[in-house]
């Protein structure tokens, strides 16, 4: 099988996990935005570039990626 050089079509997938949200950056571009305006010294991300995310924030944080002008599925 190929490998495609082809950028995904979603930016970042979020996954509500009742208690949080798990944002994950799948482009180049999501995890370059998030290095820029998120940073790994910003909270609990073991899984950084992924961020672990209190409903009371994802709201704000989604906007923010789509004022930006990336994707969130």
């Amino acid at each position: 099988m190929e490998k495609s050089n082809r950028q995904p079509e979603v930016d970042f997938a979020v996954e509500n996990h009742f208690s949080i949200f798990i944002v994950r950056p799948v482009s180049d571009a999501a995890k370059d935005w998030v290095e820029e305006n998120v940073g790994r010294d910003s909270g609990f991300h073991p899984d950084y570039p992924t961020l672990v995310v209190e409903h009371r924030y994802v709201s704000d944080l989604v906007h923010g990626i789509l004022g930006d002008g990336l994707s969130v599925r």
